[in-house]
C-alpha cells in the first residue's frame, strides 16, 4: 500500500552485469525495486552494443590505459566494493560475451524473479570470477533463483526475448545514453553511474508530493 501524500516517481534503470560499476549502483538502487513510492522499471541492455555504435573511446582506453589513472581506478574500485558490501575481483574473461545472460534478465523479468536474477549473475561474475557466457553457470544461476533451466534456455533463444534487448539497448542510445549503468528519472531526467546515485535519489524525492 502506498503511503497517503506521495505520488509514484519512475525510474527506469539500463543495466548490463558485465560491468562493475553497474554492479556497485545495483547494490544502491536495488531497494527501490520494492518501494512503492517508486516505479521501478528493469531495462536490460547489451552494453557492448552501446560502445559499439556510440562510446568506441573505451575500447582506446583499455587497450592503452595511463597507469597512474589505472592505479587509481583499481583502488576506487574495491574502495565502492568494500563501502556497498559487495566481492568486485578481476574476471579471468573480461570482457565477457554476456548477451546470453542479459537475455536471461528479461525471461527472469517475465517470471518476477529478474532481481534475484541479477544478483545472482553479478556475483556468479564479480565475485566468484566465473564466466557468465556459458551454459552450466547460467544452469545454476538458474537453480539458485528458482528458474526451471529448460523454460529459461527456451526463453534466451526465443525472438520476442533478442528483440526485446535490441530494443532497449537502442533505446537507450536514442534517449542519450551511452554506458551501464544508466538512468532515467520520470523518463526524461537522465543519470549514468554509480556515483551519480545520491543524485537520482534526490531527484526521486522531487517527484514526490508531500
Amino acid at each position: 500500500m502506498r503511503p497517503v501524500g506521495y505520488t509514484v516517481a519512475q525510474l527506469e534503470f539500463f543495466f548490463d552485469c558485465s560491468s562493475p560499476w553497474t554492479y556497485l549502483a545495483f547494490s544502491r538502487v536495488r531497494r527501490w525495486a520494492r518501494d512503492d513510492r517508486v516505479d521501478f522499471i528493469w531495462r536490460p541492455i547489451l552494453v557492448g552494443g552501446v560502445f559499439n555504435a556510440v562510446n568506441q573511446a573505451v575500447y582506446e582506453r583499455r587497450a592503452a590505459p595511463d597507469p597512474r589513472q589505472k592505479a587509481y581506478y583499481d583502488k576506487d574500485l574495491q574502495d565502492w566494493a568494500r563501502y556497498c558490501g559487495v566481492r568486485i575481483g578481476m574476471p579471468p574473461v573480461f570482457p565477457v560475451r554476456s548477451v546470453e545472460a542479459m537475455r536471461g534478465a528479461i525471461v527472469a523479468d517475465k517470471e518476477g524473479k529478474i532481481e534475484a536474477y541479477a544478483a545472482a549473475v553479478f556475483e556468479a561474475y564479480w565475485g566468484d570470477l566465473r564466466d557468465i557466457s556459458q551454459k552450466p553457470v547460467l544452469e545454476e544461476i538458474c537453480d539458485t533463483v528458482g528458474l526451471d533451466r529448460e523454460k529459461f534456455f527456451a526463453g534466451i533463444a526465443a525472438d520476442d526475448t533478442k528483440a526485446q534487448l535490441r530494443f532497449n539497448t537502442e533505446s537507450l542510445m536514442e534517449r542519450g545514453g551511452f554506458g551501464s549503468p544508466t538512468f532515467f528519472v520520470d523518463k526524461g531526467n537522465m543519470f549514468f553511474g554509480n556515483d551519480r546515485v545520491p543524485l537520482i535519489e534526490a531527484a526521486l524525492g522531487v517527484a514526490r508530493q508531500e
